[in-house]
């Protein structure tokens, strides 16, 4: 089966990436209390990973 890339992967990542430094903006203010997580890339591939999964995306690896 030929896969072909997404034509708004840019656009979607994009959005993704809005939502997701959104939200992890209210993670630390509201959960850290203003405090830097130092863990922040864990914690949005993972609100990434799960945004993804919400909205009907799989990422799979192209042979």
């Amino acid at each position: 089966m030929t896969r072909m890339p997404l034509p708004d992967a840019e656009a979607l990542l994009r959005d993704l990436l809005t939502r997701t430094a959104a939200a992890h903006g209210r993670f630390e203010s509201e959960e850290l209390g203003g405090v830097y997580d130092e863990a922040w890339p864990e914690w949005y591939a993972a609100f990434m990973a799960q945004a993804l999964a919400t909205d009907g995306y799989v990422i799979e690896r192209a042979d």
